[in-house]
Formats: C-alpha cells, structure tokens, sequence
C-alpha cells in the first residue's frame, strides 16, 4: 500500500552517505510517524542503475569539483556490498540498457549478464540496445541471466506468446515485492528496425493496468521498471547540462495513469532524479539515474505494520572510483573478458587532443564521424546523428576498444539519393532535437533553435551552391537512419538506398589508419543563431 502526498509533485532531498545510507524523514510524513511512534517499522532498500552500456571503466569527472573520477562497474560493486553491509533487506534492480560497447559487441551481450551475476541483481527491465544484436540473438542470450530479464509488453510478433518473462515475485527477509518490466514504443524505434522485426511492443499503460491488480493483493511494494522516454543526451557532462535534460513526463503519466504503483524506476532519457519524484494522486514514487554506471540509485521505504509506506528516503550516490576501490571479483571477472580479446587493447591511432560531442550543438566528435560516412561512401554530403555518438575520444593513443565504444553499433555504410527538398526534410527533422542534432559533412546549415519544429532551418549551403530542391544529392549515412530509423522516417522516400558491405566502423578504423595524427575538426557547419549569411548566401 501507499501513501497519498498533499499538494503537487515534491522533491525530497537526502542528505549524507558516512557508514550507512540513512537520512531524515519526508516532513509530509512526520505526524504519521509521530502519531504511532511505537509501531514497529520495516525499512526496504531498493537500490538500482539505468542505462549503463557497458561503461565498465571509471571516467574524468570533469564537469565535477567534488570527484576526480566516477563509475567504473567494478567501482559500483563495491559501492552496492557497503548497502549490502550497512542496512537490511536490499533489492538491486535495473531499468534496461545493459549492452552496447565493445565486450558486449564481441560477446553478443553475455559479458554483461555474467558481471551482473556477480553483483547478484534481483531483476531487469528490456531496453532498446538489448537488440542490439538482433531479437533471435537476445531471445537466446536473455536465458543465461539467473535473475528475471522483464518485458510484460514484449510479445512475439503477430502473436500473444510472450517474448520475455513480465513479472515477478522476490520475498527477502518477509518483504514480498513484485516488480514488473515494461519498453516503451518509442524506444523500440531507437534502434535499426531489422533487430527487433520479430517482436511487438504493446502499449505500457495497457499491460500495466491488467497486471497491477493481480500483482498487488500478493506483494508489500510493487516496482515497475520501465525503458521509456525520449532518448537520452549522448553527452558525457549531461547531469551538469540542464539544455540537454530530457525529463520523466512519460513516467509520470504512466504513474498517474495506473494507481497501485508504489515505485517506478525508470531508464531510457537518463533524466537523473536527485531524489524522488512523487505523484500527486497516485503517490507513486519515481526515480532514474544519469545512466553509464556514474551513480548508484537508492531509496529507502520504512513499512508499518499493515504494509503502508509511511516515510521514504531517497538519493543518487556517485560512484565515487578513489572512495569506493574496483571490487577484486568483479575486476577480475572483467580482466578475463578482456584478455579474450586481446586486440582490443592494441592502438589503432592517435589524436592530438580530446575530440567530444555533444547533443543540442554542433560537436567536433559529429563532424569527424560525419566527414568518415562521406568519404567512404563517396558522397556529396555526410550525416551522423548525433545518438550514435557513444564516448568522447581522449587525447594520445586510442585503441580499438575505445574507438569502438565511441560507435559501438554494427551499422553498415549507406549511400543514398535524396532530393534537396527531401534532404531538406531530413535537416528539419535532425534540429527539431527530438534525437539530438544532426551533425554533417559538405554541408553549411543557418536554423533558427527557437522557431516551431518543422520550420527551422533558414538556409542551406552544399559546398559553395545553394540548395536545389529538384537536384537529387548523394548522401552517406548509417544504417539505421538510412533505413528509417531513429526517429528518421524521411529516409524511406528516398530515390535509392544502398547498404554497402563495409560497415561505419569498419571504415572509422581504416580512417584512423591511414589519416596519422587525427585534430579535432573545427566548428562552423552549423549556424543556430538563425543568421542566413553563409558563404554561398543561400536561403530555403
């Protein structure tokens, strides 16, 4: 059972981590507590990660002043065993995306599964990139978890056979919880739509709304972990961005569309919640990381004797890499997977200083890889989006595994035919930023970020020529816009599209190859100042 907060949605700030996780009450709560002081409490502890992608290793914190470096898998195992040694009855859940990234790649996903085992996770949520090998690969891979991966919406295409385990019951130390897993729709557009053909994606709230009273009369505290949302910021410094911050309003719907909830933990946009959202009617607790194993959520619900959640606590732990030191099992674990493939440590280039992208302006990461799709496919015009930007490149050496976690995705090269008033369709779609901006090649671009979405951009240049909306431009791209995907639809208008044997990545390391030393591209393609003065005066 739940509580009903007064007012609007709060947020409840805890405060100090020391020797145990505690912190004060909600004050909305106080003269409950107050009024049967003597009652006995149970306190559960749901701790949980969203979207880490297999960001094994620990980063610079350098948008931070308080932590040098933060994450790193092995990191946040030690950080989950001091929850475990402080405090009682723990549950350690996550909200989708475990895959993506160079291990995960070479082994289909089961690197992931393996060191989550180690952790000793109760349950999963399905997100997107879990296809990121394709549905029949994960319908397979999925089985080795010994912990329940959840998709209660997921069925097999054309079919009412489930393609995932939906729910589940875990019982520790008397506490029963029922915790169910759901994908949002728009989700499963964040991916080439080849990977998940064989699959149906039911609408959320409908499987939610038939699950909740058959889970609820045999659980205390029911959780939804759910992959939903507008895709989140390929940014490294996001948490410290608030123009890149993509917001829970689909959670929040979902919670006040569907009473009985008393938690949803929630990944997919990595809009981090300091402490818990509460919805005002339903009085569901909402709750997601930063995503890429930079913090560890944690909330905390005391019980009273008939169930009712009567105080909750609740914060986002960074995962401090020099306070809490690599857990010997899980580093061990990783170095194993590692010395599997030794040649992803050997250097396949070098660049003169860090190259980095971002999600909402031009990025010097977007304009090399962008500059990569248009030389090796011969064309006139490069596109990168800026979601498949994945980790930002240091300065020096840079081996495989690094570069491969910068675009760790199996895309092939495409070349295809766009009319300009089609490619011009394409650009609106890329600045309307519901997938971040687009980043390009050959091109010069005036648009204006405040104008209504579909009406943006002022002016296009292709090299020193104004854009011709009748002359049809060869443009080189990645598989999944090429073919729709990603939120790119305009593709599938295309005068021809053709998939060549080489795939992006492929052609990324040929370019680091043969390129020597690689700069960071400067900027200048993209004008959002809403200016038409480009170098060939052109305006659409």
């Amino acid at each position: 059972m739940r509580h009903k907060p007064q007012g609007l949605t709060r947020w409840l700030i805890s405060v100090g981590l020391g020797a145990c996780l505690s912190t004060g009450l909600s004050a909305s709560f106080a003269s409950a507590v107050a009024a049967d002081s003597d009652a006995p409490l149970r306190r559960v502890n749901l701790v949980f990660t969203n979207d880490f992608e297999s960001a094994y290793d620990p980063i610079e914190a350098f948008w931070r002043d308080d932590i040098e470096r933060i994450g790193g898998i092995a990191h946040l195992a030690t950080l989950v065993d001091v929850v475990r040694d402080t405090e009682d009855t723990v549950f350690l859940f996550d909200a989708g995306d475990i895959f993506t990234g160079s291990l995960a790649r070479r082994s289909k996903g089961a690197i992931a599964f393996d060191l989550m085992q180690l952790m000793r996770y109760d349950a999963m949520a399905i997100g997107n990139h879990e296809f990121e090998y394709g549905w029949e690969v994960f319908a397979d891979e999925k089985d080795r978890a010994p912990f329940p991966v959840l998709g209660a919406n997921l069925k097999y295409k054309d079919s009412r056979y489930p393609y995932a385990q939906g729910w589940t019951i875990i019982e520790r130390d008397g506490v029963r919880v029922g915790v169910i897993g759901l994908m949002g729709q728009d989700a499963a557009t964040a991916l080439i739509p080849s990977h998940i053909a064989g699959v149906d994606v039911l609408p959320p709230e409908q499987v939610l709304r038939a699950l909740v009273p058959r889970l609820r009369p045999e659980v205390d505290v029911v959780v939804v972990l759910v992959h939903q949302g507008p895709t989140a910021p390929m940014q490294t410094d996001d948490e410290a961005d608030p123009s890149v911050y993509r917001g829970n309003l689909e959670n929040i719907t979902l919670a006040g569309a569907v009473p009985g909830v008393d938690v949803i933990f929630a990944g997919h946009t990595d809009a981090g919640t300091e402490s818990a959202l509460i919805h005002p009617e339903t009085g569901t607790l909402i709750m997601q990381t930063w995503g890429q194993g930079q913090h560890l959520g944690s909330l905390q619900l005391d019980l009273d004797a008939q169930g009712r959640i009567v105080a909750h606590h609740s914060r986002l732990i960074p995962v401090d890499a020099l306070r809490y030191p690599a857990h010997p099992i899980v580093s061990a674990r990783l170095a194993h997977w590692r010395s599997a493939h030794p040649d992803l440590v050997e250097p396949v280039g070098v660049t003169v200083g860090p190259v980095v992208r971002r999600y909402y302006t031009e990025s010097p990461l977007g304009n090399l890889y962008a500059d990569v799709a248009r030389a090796a496919t011969g064309s006139v015009i490069g596109l990168m989006p800026s979601g498949g930007l994945r980790r930002d490149l240091p300065a020096g050496v840079i081996s495989r595994e690094v570069l491969i976690d910068s675009f760790p995705f199996q895309d092939r090269l495409a070349r295809v035919n766009l009319r300009g008033a089609l490619l011009l369709d394409v650009l609106e779609q890329g600045f309307s930023l519901e997938r971040g901006l687009l980043q390009v090649s050959g091109i010069e671009v005036a648009y204006d970020p405040d104008a209504p979405v579909g009406q943006r951009v002022r002016a296009v240049c292709v090299g020193d020529q104004a854009l011709d909306p009748e002359q049809v431009y060869a443009v080189g791209t990645i598989e999944i816009i090429a073919r729709g995907g990603d939120a790119y639809t305009q593709f599938n208008d295309a005068d021809q599209v053709e998939l060549l044997g080489q795939s992006f990545y492929q052609a990324l390391e040929a370019h680091f190859a043969t390129q020597g030393n690689i700069a960071s591209p400067s900027t200048g393609r993209l004008h959002g100042s809403g200016s038409t003065a480009l170098s060939c005066t052109a305006r659409t």
